[in-house]
């Protein structure tokens, strides 16, 4: 059966087995609406019990959530980008149009502090490609669990989680962004987004949120100079291997008005992972370690947006798990060709700044209508710091500026405009664009 059908008729069984829900009107959950993962439910009362000479206790009614996001985006660049051995850049330029991302969000809570949650997304129109790879488009279903809340402060849940490490993970609905596609640097360097099958607890006590996540360890096989580890995450098999487990974590804090402070780290070994079977002795002391560490804050307040992250990684025995992926040969498979050298240390940072000029619009700020001038500066680099036996590729290391407005008729659709240009030397990297996007994410039923 294909994707969409099966989709299809799971929403209608469900619509069909479960009693109507109250309308409401539709609204912007407060983060992606990918079933609440980083939220506690709320939950129904304790069915009274029942015995001899009493009522029955009215029938505890199940709780439907249904929602999503989606963008879709035109570019045209400029022009094109020369090979790294061409030495005369290329003129013109070409068009491109894509639907990024597409998801269907459908969660339930049960009563008693039960709830299930799930989200399955359309990457570049959701079709498979022989690699395999999410950013080949593919439908994806990166949230499937199964959560017990004790309370506000501490909940459990079990299954396909996002990994909330960076700020694109953790906030990466297109209405959480000001420019048509995802933040640069953390797109490039982390799996994004990033999901893996897991257990967390997390909760929150006042100001404060946290999450901690066991998961298992990323694939070393797939790491690469350009992404760095962001291929580690995604397998090309029915099971992803598990010998190593890893372990994620995020704190959230917003006791200052309109702002959010959030820290996220990961550690885990890479190489005892990898998709390329028994390794020979000499690599039996290889871990491969992964160390990232992330701060992000988000201020919304007297019509200003800040946004702005910062990410530093680090992967042990670099130098060896480039020379091992590297003897593998490039003629291995799609699933573990290699990926380039990998550096040691990697670092991606961005900032951007938005006004809402309608604040000068008594009326239309009256409506909830916004309209946003935006600036934004990104800087990562996959090759930030190497071994001393791998050389490092410099053009890694990329700045990028982009300049645009975001248009809001209502707080679920934003409509995008923007322009970005490389701040680098070699023309052929500095890949002008001009590009327009659509957007919306939501609850659409509750």
């Amino acid at each position: 059966m294909h994707p969409k059908t099966l989709l299809a008729t799971v929403l209608l069984l469900l619509a069909q087995a479960l009693p109507a829900a109250p309308r409401r009107t539709l609204r912007t959950a407060a983060k992606h609406p990918a079933a609440t993962q980083h939220t506690t439910p709320r939950t129904t009362p304790h069915d009274a019990h029942t015995s001899a000479g009493q009522a029955p206790a009215a029938k505890r009614t199940l709780r439907l959530t249904v929602g999503g996001a989606g963008e879709a985006a035109f570019s045209h660049e400029f022009r094109l980008p020369a090979p790294p051995n061409d030495t005369a850049h290329r003129s013109g330029g070409r068009n491109r149009f894509d639907i990024s991302h597409a998801s269907l969000t459908l969660g339930c809570d049960f009563g008693r502090g039960w709830s299930f949650g799930s989200e399955a997304v359309f990457v570049h129109g959701g079709k498979r490609s022989d690699g395999g790879k999410e950013s080949d488009g593919t439908l994806v279903l990166e949230q499937l669990w199964i959560r017990k809340s004790f309370g506000s402060a501490c909940a459990l849940s079990i299954g396909e989680l996002v990994v909330p490490v960076g700020s694109t993970n953790k906030y990466h609905a297109p209405t959480d962004f000001f420019t048509v596609y995802r933040p640069e640097g953390e797109n490039t360097l982390l799996p994004s987004t990033w999901h893996e099958t897991g257990i967390a607890v997390q909760g929150r006590a006042g100001a404060w949120e946290y999450e901690a996540m066991l998961l298992p360890g990323l694939d070393s096989d797939r790491f690469g100079s350009g992404g760095w580890i962001s291929g580690g995450a995604h397998s090309p098999r029915l099971a992803k291997p598990g010998a190593a487990l890893a372990g994620a974590f995020r704190i959230d804090n917003s006791s200052v008005r309109g702002l959010r402070i959030g820290l996220s780290g990961y550690a885990g070994n890479s190489f005892s992972t990898s998709l390329g079977g028994k390794k020979s002795p000499q690599y039996g002391n290889v871990r491969g370690t992964v160390l990232i560490g992330a701060l992000d804050l988000r201020y919304d307040d007297r019509n200003f947006v800040v946004r702005s992250h910062f990410d530093y990684g680090h992967l042990t025995d670099s130098g060896r798990i480039s020379a091992y992926n590297a003897s593998r040969g490039a003629g291995t498979g799609a699933d573990t060709a290699p990926l380039g050298a990998v550096g040691s240390d990697a670092i991606a940072a961005g900032i951007e700044v938005g006004y809402d000029l309608f604040s000068f619009a008594p009326r239309l700020h009256a409506r909830g209508e916004e309209f946003h001038l935006f600036v934004r500066y990104e800087y990562y680099d996959s090759m930030y710091d190497t071994a001393a036996d791998v050389v490092r590729d410099l053009h890694c290391s990329r700045r990028r500026f982009v300049a645009g407005c975001d248009y809001k008729p209502v707080r679920n659709i934003v409509i995008k405009a923007q322009y970005a240009h490389g701040l680098l030397r070699a023309p052929r990297d500095k890949a002008p664009s001009l590009s327009l996007g659509i957007a919306y994410s939501g609850i659409f039923v509750q």
